[in-house]
């Protein structure tokens, strides 16, 4: 089957939920620089798939995969600042960097996929 919009991509689609997550979670934090770096990075992902996706060339789509999953690794990062600051509870914690780590296995495996068939 044959991807012909960034939408059809699973990734992408569970990077939004990651992202809806995400700014559910920090929704009434106060420390703003936090709330704001996390709610940048989550957004990166599906927004980094989504362009290089448009990019039209194999190269430029990998080159933004590996953005996007650079960025999920970093929502995954500030997931555990916020745990450690009590931002978080463990129910929380988990189920977002689980999700981080499915989208960064489905971004790993996109990349792979790509590299093979050129």
């Amino acid at each position: 089957m044959k991807i012909l919009r960034f939408e059809d991509l699973i990734a992408w689609r569970k990077a939004q939920d990651l992202t809806v997550l995400v700014y559910c979670e920090f929704r009434e934090l106060k420390d703003y620089g936090f709330k704001d770096q996390v709610c940048r990075a989550a957004i990166s992902i599906s927004n980094n798939i989504a362009e290089g996706f448009d990019r039209n060339t194999s190269k430029e789509f990998v080159r933004f995969l590996f953005i996007s999953k650079g960025s999920c690794s970093e929502v995954k990062s500030m997931m555990y600042l916020a745990h450690r600051l009590g931002y978080t509870n463990k129910d929380s914690f988990e189920k977002v960097t689980g999700l981080c780590d499915e989208i960064s296995k489905m971004i790993r495996g996109l990349i792979q996929s790509i590299i093979i068939r050129n």
